[in-house]
């Protein structure tokens, strides 16, 4: 006999493989394997979202206080549902004039802003809520479907100090901003 076909001896019994139960078993531990690690990575996505909506947010008020500055002239972020929109302060307070005829608006909007006024737009994806804590108050302001909030940075380079929340179905976050610097205060970041 030659060693490719020598016989494979089995043990006591005979028998070969996995039964039935064995491989249910193993099956129903791999499904909640999978399940538990799908949730966490859904876990994670939302918090992922959170995070890097904040980190948009910050950047978007750091540019605000940064053109302010160069172009000396006030500049907002205006909160809308879903939306956070960088605009020149005139702009901003001219779109609540709600009784201005559209040409006027027009017209007031370019005379309120220098020449190539700059303007930005962040959205708030997936259904990502959002409200506003104004530095004098501990209530938080939620911005609701028609509602809006104006956040201003002067041409000094200071921007009122308020607080942010964003949330989507399984998280939230929380953080303040500086007023000096626009960006979030390290010591004040919450996620849940």
């Amino acid at each position: 006999m030659t060693s490719a076909a020598k016989k494979i001896s089995t043990p006591e019994g005979g028998r070969f493989g996995f039964t039935l139960l064995e491989i249910v078993i193993a099956l129903g531990a791999a499904v909640l394997i999978l399940g538990s690690a799908t949730t966490v990575m859904v876990l994670s996505s939302d918090q992922y979202n959170l995070k890097k909506a904040s980190r948009e947010v910050e950047a978007l008020a750091k540019r605000a206080r940064s053109t302010a500055v160069l172009k000396q002239v006030p500049y907002a972020l205006e909160f809308t549902p879903g939306m956070v929109r960088l605009m020149p302060w005139g702009e901003a307070i001219s779109r609540e004039a709600m009784a201005l005829e559209v040409g006027d608006f027009e017209r007031r909007a370019e005379s309120a802003a220098p020449h190539d006024p700059v303007r930005w737009e962040l959205s708030l994806d997936n259904g990502m809520g959002s409200q506003l804590r104004r530095w004098d108050s501990d209530e938080w302001i939620r911005i609701n479907d028609g509602e809006r909030q104006l956040w201003r940075f002067d041409p000094d380079g200071l921007c009122e100090p308020i607080g942010l929340e964003l949330w989507l179905e399984k998280g939230r976050i929380a953080m303040e901003f500086n007023p000096l610097t626009g960006a979030i205060d390290p010591s004040s970041y919450i996620y849940e």
